[in-house]
């Protein structure tokens, strides 16, 4: 599902934030708990070691990859979704490998005590508010470890059921876009994926549909 977070050159915008996301939260029919498809395709080979989670909402990506072996920091500004990541952390027998941290992304301290990683996940890190994407992502990459992967997966098209304004269908990343925001040196990265994948979902009244994922993989050498 779209994450989050805002711009700290506003006034106030890291409440409106955690407000907004809090809200979202609190639609509790909202998030389903699974896995992103495009994680569990990607992700399922990778020797498990340290992953960072950004926006991880309830924890659906973390607590597969923290029961495939992997020791998973989840970052996220809802202090709603990250108790019920923690809840279902401690039903899976998982709280040994997962570790929850409230944090506004858009401010670089929210970063700052995260150690090397070997998988960096950013899935659906998307927001209506005003928030530095390409900069959080830059930023999650640096922290990724020799021979770590970064994943970042996002809307490439609004889905047919979703109320999207005209002025911002044209905003949504494409892998191209998404390598330029990254900017990874050639002679550090192996970029392994980028490309538009498809992927089959049902809307919030049952209704059927296939949808766009940008998906960008890439492996520091």
């Amino acid at each position: 599902m779209p994450h989050h977070h805002a711009h700290p050159d506003h006034p106030d915008t890291d409440a409106d934030a955690t407000t907004f996301w809090e809200e979202k939260y609190g639609s509790t029919d909202f998030w389903s708990g699974r896995p992103n498809h495009m994680l569990v395709d990607l992700a399922g080979d990778l020797a498990p070691g340290r992953a960072l989670d950004l926006g991880c909402g309830e924890g659906g990506d973390a607590l597969w990859l923290a029961d495939r072996g992997w020791t998973v920091t989840g970052l996220d500004i809802s202090p709603t979704a990250l108790a019920r990541a923690e809840q279902a952390a401690q039903r899976a027998g998982l709280r040994e490998r997962t570790h929850w941290v409230a944090a506004d992304l858009a401010d670089p301290a929210s970063l700052a005590t995260v150690g090397p990683v070997d998988l960096v996940n950013a899935c659906f890190l998307q927001t209506p508010l005003d928030f530095p994407r390409a900069e959080v992502l830059r930023r999650a990459a640096d922290l990724v470890a020799p021979g770590g992967h970064i994943l970042v997966v996002a809307h490439a098209a609004a889905p047919p059921w979703a109320d999207i304004p005209d002025e911002l269908l044209d905003g949504f990343p494409t892998p191209e876009g998404e390598l330029a925001d990254l900017d990874l040196a050639r002679e550090e990265w192996e970029v392994l994926v980028a490309d538009v994948r498809e992927r089959p979902a049902t809307g919030p009244d049952g209704e059927h549909a296939v949808l766009l994922d940008s998906v960008v993989l890439a492996r520091r050498r």
